[in-house]
């Protein structure tokens, strides 16, 4: 089955400015966990056409054909990278979403097409294969390259270390290898992303499978044992370049987002949490000359709590953290899409000058204290804002409320009922909920949002803004 077309995608585009003028989306791709194992995981495609009479529900699904996979990141074999002067194969086609289960290893490659409603499953991979051919196990995040479609992994088959990039092409899907020419000091791994017109990657740091697959251990957390860096690579020769320590205190350096216009040289990154008093913070790096730096440019306290409304794991320190698990930067590069897992808050951070971010909007939904609820939910919610996906024209924010099982049980061990929210972006900046807009995934668990078409976390654009 062809994935090339005799002209360029239509949903891919030169610059982040005319992504911005993409036809509004109408589907989404959400993936679902069922945390017990004793149903599959799924891909649920929801209606997001307003006009619709289905508009906010479920018209479609994929229910995989094993158990226990924890599907998580998932993402486009190919997006508007392809437009690169460097791309040597333009006519690919933005048609297989590449999901990866986190637990199980394995790596399904799901065709929307002919029935973007109706995806199938065009191929699997086994975690024998990839283990064979790279050495990596726990695929977690996909990003569409110029040249390929690139993943990384957690760490290798035992579940320990190091974790790294692998390669796969981006339309027979066969694995390429491990991407590392060179790793140097790098050994933990979460997410990656890159600067493609500086031929230079960032990658960041969370811990090794076994590290992280039974839950928070806070024992290594108190040791500032996870990671706490960002490594700098050459994109060309994959070799490492450079590593940024935010310090110990620090812990889990997780989400990267570039700025999106490919003449800017800065990115920003979450920090899940501080030692020091269990906020959370958002690290701005930047090129300074020739060198890579980074500095702290959002901090978010904890919030004072009784002990006997904390999950026991909390309880020692009377507060909850706000617990940064995922962000999102708009198109233009002005807003920064900020999630508290923990206090259940979405913040909307104007950052036009990104040395210094504005604080902009705010909504609250779920939280482990708050429990802040939804106008179309009789009970109170579960989990917070953790993944957030922006519209192209970043008028439209969606989140979802799970992280990852174990730790979903740690930090909200009443349970968690999967949902899925919509905001609505005000002009100039401010965020409000849409009332009609609540996705019940009962007690399934929603992980991360696509956009059909792309959306503000998929793409990577070669071309400048006119």
């Amino acid at each position: 089955m062809s994935s090339r077309t005799f002209r360029p995608d239509p949903t891919f585009y030169p610059s982040p400015s005319m992504a911005q003028s993409a036809p509004r989306e109408t589907l989404a791709y959400v993936v679902e966990i069922d945390a017990t194992g004793r149903t599959p995981d799924a891909l649920v495609v929801l209606d997001l056409d307003p006009s619709s009479p289905t508009y906010a529900q479920e018209v479609g699904r994929l229910d995989m054909p094993n158990l226990g996979d924890e599907l998580h990141h998932f993402g486009w074999n190919a997006c508007s990278a392809a437009l690169c002067p460097t791309m040597p194969h333009p006519h690919v086609e933005r048609r297989y979403l590449l999901v990866p289960g986190l637990r199980s290893s394995r790596l399904y490659i799901i065709d929307i097409k002919p029935d973007p409603r109706q995806p199938t499953i065009h191929k699997i991979i086994e975690p024998q294969e990839l283990e064979a051919k790279t050495g990596y196990s726990r695929p977690h995040t996909v990003h569409c390259g110029p040249d390929a479609v690139y993943m990384n992994a957690l760490g290798s088959p035992s579940g320990d270390g190091p974790g790294g990039i692998f390669v796969l092409d981006h339309t027979t899907f066969d694995i390429k290898g491990a991407w590392e020419k060179n790793r140097g000091p790098q050994h933990l791994s979460y997410d990656f992303w890159w600067h493609l017109g500086h031929d230079t990657m960032l990658t960041s740091e969370w811990g090794t499978p076994n590290m992280v697959e039974q839950g928070l251990n806070p024992e290594i957390l108190l040791a500032g044992g996870y990671g706490h860096s960002l490594h700098v690579w050459n994109m060309r020769t994959r070799e490492h370049v450079k590593t940024l320590d935010l310090g110990a205190e620090q812990q889990m350096v997780l989400e990267l987002r570039p700025a999106h216009d490919p003449r800017q040289t800065y990115g920003f990154v979450g920090v899940v949490t501080s030692l020091a008093d269990l906020s959370a913070s958002v690290w701005l790096w930047h090129l300074d000359g020739t060198e890579w730096k980074i500095q702290k440019v959002i901090e978010v306290p904890a919030e004072p709590a009784d002990p006997a409304d904390l999950p026991p794991l909390l309880q020692g320190f009377g507060a909850v953290p706000p617990l940064i698990t995922d962000i999102n930067l708009s198109l233009d590069d002005q807003f920064l899409y900020v999630s508290c897992w923990g206090t259940g808050e979405l913040r909307q951070y104007d950052v036009s000058n990104p040395f210094e971010p504005r604080l902009a909007g705010s909504v609250h939904l779920g939280g482990i204290v708050r429990r802040t609820g939804h106008p179309r939910s009789d009970e109170p919610l579960t989990g917070g804002p953790q993944m957030v996906e922006v519209s192209r024209d970043g008028q439209r924010v969606y989140v979802t409320n799970s992280l990852y099982a174990s730790w979903d049980d740690q930090f909200y061990p009443a349970g968690i009922r999967g949902w899925a929210a919509k905001l609505d972006v005000q002009p100039g900046g401010g965020l409000t909920l849409d009332p009609d807009f609540l996705v019940d995934f009962g007690e399934k668990r929603a992980h991360q949002v696509r956009l059909q078409g792309g959306d503000a976390s998929s793409d990577s654009f070669c071309y400048p803004n006119p």
